[in-house]
């Protein structure tokens, strides 16, 4: 599905409202992270970055509010910076995410959640 080279990505994560507190810092490539409780950081997402270097548009992120890609979601294209999740009702509420050097479809990310498996060629980290 995933045919593009992921190096290019870049994620920043912050605990805070406008890119503040605890940060956690995801580069040179797509990444799934199955349970943000690996980095002592469930449920405590209030703000990102998200950028592709290359190509800006050519980037995803899916944050779900339960563990390995399931419950609720939001999804963000494109490079661009989140100042505060609360906008999104997605406040301190993210528990798995995936980001991919793609446009994912809406039909990408339901058989993501209905199989629990991310996209080929990126990066799992599970806890």
């Amino acid at each position: 599905m995933l045919s593009n080279i992921n190096r290019n990505l870049r994620l920043s994560l912050f605990s805070g409202s406008n890119f503040t507190g605890r940060q956690i810092l995801f580069r040179h490539g797509g990444v799934a992270v199955r349970n943000l409780g690996a980095f002592q950081f469930n449920n405590e997402l209030t703000s990102f970055r998200l950028r592709n270097s290359v190509n800006p548009s050519d980037v995803t992120l899916v944050l779900f509010s339960r563990n390995n890609f399931q419950g609720s979601i939001r999804v963000f294209r494109g490079s661009q910076n989140i100042a505060n999740l609360a906008n999104f009702n997605f406040n301190n509420v993210t528990s798995s995410f995936i980001l991919v050097s793609a446009r994912l479809s809406d039909q990408n990310i339901r058989e993501i959640q209905r199989t629990s498996t991310p996209p080929c060629d990126i990066l799992v980290i599970t806890r």
